[in-house]
């Protein structure tokens, strides 16, 4: 896509009518209510002159090149209107330009900041990130309803995606795969709202959660275990507690050499294997045709052989597709969902099952769990921000009409100092009943690895 076209898409056209010499001079910082008003003004003045005069066949795509052009004409409109900046100024007044022209305006610095994983926007004066774990708000802004609408149409549009008061809710992603949701009104009253969960720019690996204190060695050494045995394994938790960083490490431990298929509703995974299909469900277009959801693509994806299925979230009637699948020879399935408590999970996959429009009895549907769900792995945001594996459980069966569980796994807090929760994933020091199915697979685990013979075991 042209420069040019890409930026009549997301500019707003405003008066480029040339202003007096004193009206582009920026106010040194000071107090004055007029001093940002001042600023704003220069920026959108000297942004404006700007895309009027870059070539329109300029290939964006070439940041570097485009970015060297843009500073050569700053530099020089500065000079011709002789416009006196400090050096501070004019680095800001640059970036922030460059940021409007090419990247996602005000949200560019907090894209590429350490210790950022989630930016807030609600309405164009109130923008949070969650830095750490905690929440603060930032004096970032945008100038108004226009100008956020700009960025996240930036953001949906190259998705072939659309929002608008018609459709006023979106799920996207940005170019390295973070997620994205925006929502506007009159849907949301405070002014269009963006929500974006930001993914590391070098993804997460084993060493960094067991370093992190997210998991154990032991835990970590047990489930990498499950998942070569071809285990079907599920991963619950709230929001934002880390279902999917796990996710992606887990399906790390997946042999090369196997057919992976990935069905997400925004591609977020970031596998490392050769052979791997992503797959991504689709919203319906204007005329409310062409909706692939993510059950039309579990179905779908059992006719392209696939070794491993992974979903990024059961939410709905997919979860009878899955289990089905689970229990017809695709073994090693990974998946996510939401729920506070593995059996609170084992409850959410019930009540998904029944979203499908099969009028199953409650029993079927619970055989049908316990059998194709080996492990439910448990994670959780603490209150100081943290996030963990509270729990790994094993579905051993049922009794009666009660799935029954093990744990094998279970998170001991033992204090709160300084604003950290102090604890420590222990084995409960019980061996799981599919441990012949990991022997199978040529793997031999410690008894240590469960709190036998060990001082963790309590």
């Amino acid at each position: 896509m042209s420069l040019l076209k890409r930026i009549e898409r997301n500019q707003d056209p405003t008066n480029s009518e040339p202003s007096k010499l004193q009206e582009l001079r920026v106010k040194r910082a000071s107090p004055a209510a007029g001093s940002r008003d001042a600023y704003v003004d220069l920026k959108n003045r000297v942004q404006q002159r700007l895309i009027a005069e870059l070539d329109p066949g300029m290939d964006i795509s070439q940041t570097a090149e485009v970015r060297s052009t843009i500073q050569e004409m700053f530099e020089a409109m500065l000079a011709e209107e002789s416009i006196v900046l400090t050096r501070n100024e004019k680095r800001r007044l640059f970036e922030a330009i460059v940021a409007e022209i090419l990247g996602f305006g005000p949200l560019e610095q907090f894209l590429n900041t350490d210790g950022v994983t989630e930016i807030m926007v609600n309405g164009p004066k109130n923008v949070y990130v969650e830095r750490n774990g905690k929440l603060q708000r930032v004096s970032v802004l945008f100038e108004d309803d226009d100008h956020l609408m700009r960025i996240i149409d930036r953001i949906v549009a190259p998705l072939g995606r659309r929002i608008d008061e018609g459709s006023p809710m979106v799920d996207a992603r940005l170019p390295d795969g973070s997620r994205v949701n925006a929502i506007v009104p009159p849907i949301a009253l405070c002014g269009p709202t963006l929500t974006i969960r930001l993914f590391s720019k070098i993804p997460l690996t084993v060493e960094n959660l067991i370093e992190y204190g997210s998991v154990t060695a032991e835990a970590v050494e047990f489930l990498k275990a499950c998942v070569i045995s071809k285990l079907n394994v599920f991963i619950s938790g709230g929001t934002g507690s880390g279902k999917t960083t796990l996710l992606n490490v887990l399906s790390g431990f997946i042999p090369d050499g196997e057919r992976i298929v990935t069905i997400e509703n925004a591609a977020e995974l970031q596998l490392r294997q050769e052979h791997v299909v992503t797959l991504e469900s689709r919203a319906a277009n204007v005329e409310g045709r062409g909706a692939v959801t993510i059950q039309d693509l579990v179905v779908n994806s059992l006719r392209m052989r696939p070794d491993r299925i992974i979903v990024g979230e059961v939410r709905s009637g997919e979860a009878l597709d899955m289990l089905q699948a689970m229990n017809t020879g695709h073994d090693g399935s990974l998946a996510t969902g939401h729920a506070n408590s593995t059996r609170d999970m084992l409850a959410r996959l019930e009540t998904m099952v029944l979203m499908a429009g099969m009028d199953l009895p409650h029993r079927a549907i619970r055989e049908q769990i316990a059998s194709a769900i080996h492990l439910i792995v448990q994670v959780d945001r603490l209150r100081d921000g943290s996030r963990k594996v509270v729990s790994v459980s094993e579905i051993q069966g049922m009794e009666g009409d009660v799935i029954t569980m093990s744990e094998i796994f279970r998170f001991e807090q033992t204090g709160f100092e300084n604003g950290k929760v102090i604890g420590r994933l222990r084995p409960t020091g019980l061996r799981p009943k599919f441990m012949w199915k990991i022997q199978d697979a040529g793997i031999m685990l410690p008894p240590s690895v469960f709190g036998i013979g060990s001082r963790n075991r309590r």
